[in-house]
């Protein structure tokens, strides 16, 4: 039985891009965004401040984030671009060679060079570009890359970790401010190192441990040199 999903299975890889990305756009702003907090709560205990200092540190990475990664996808973007109208000059200025070119290509695959030969013909006709662009350059002219999409992403992940050690940070007395963001931002790394292991395929406990003692490194320097400072400032 023929399954109904398989013409969407050329944008599997795109897919777990999309959520690789956001899942790394969560870890950064879990990562940034306490190592402020705490980095300021170890300054002082004026809940206001605390809170100003990851509120702006939020709306500063959120937008970074999405510049930077909208600048990165239309550099992206644009060079997919430029390959694919080399791509159509060909096609146009030597259909023949082209031809010899895509059937070498799938005859490298494995194919024979009879039935290579045959694929090429038939792909060429349907959509020469397509067939050039797929197995010369891996691009799908189809579906290239949004830099508006990559920056809503990048910016609302972002958003979104920063929004855990913001909580943990605000809601508890002031005595357990430190452990419990501390507790819940080890937490939070722990499952983006697991996810980030799935969408990899790569065992899981490097993953782990690599985003959790990152995370514990950062937040305990931010918070030893605010502790410093605040002392310096008395």
């Amino acid at each position: 039985m023929q399954n109904h999903q398989e013409p969407h299975k050329g944008n599997i890889s795109l897919r777990l891009n999309w959520l690789r990305a956001g899942v790394l756009g969560g870890n950064d702003g879990i990562v940034s965004t306490a190592g402020i907090v705490l980095g300021v709560a170890g300054a002082t205990s004026t809940r206001t401040t605390i809170l100003t200092a990851g509120v702006a540190g939020l709306t500063a990475g959120a937008m970074s984030m999405a510049v930077g990664e909208y600048v990165s996808v239309s550099s992206q973007r644009d060079t997919e671009k430029a390959l694919l109208e080399k791509e159509r000059g060909e096609l146009r200025e030597t259909p023949e060679e082209e031809l010899a070119e895509l059937t070498d290509m799938y005859a490298a695959k494995g194919l024979s060079h009879d039935l290579a030969a045959k694929v090429a013909e038939q792909l060429t006709e349907r959509d020469a570009l397509a067939a050039h662009a797929e197995v010369e350059l891996g691009i799908n002219p189809g579906n290239l890359s949004s830099p508006w999409h990559a920056a809503l992403a990048s910016m609302m992940a972002f958003t979104l970790g920063s929004l855990l050690p913001l909580i943990a940070i605000a809601v508890p007395p002031p005595h357990l401010r430190v452990p419990i963001t501390v507790a819940a931002v080890l937490v939070a790394l722990a499952i983006t190192g697991l996810v980030s292991a799935r969408l990899g395929t790569a065992p899981l406990t490097r993953p782990l441990w690599r985003n959790v003692i990152g995370g514990s490194l950062a937040m305990g320097i931010t918070y030893a040199i605010g502790t410093l400072l605040g002392h310096l400032t008395l």
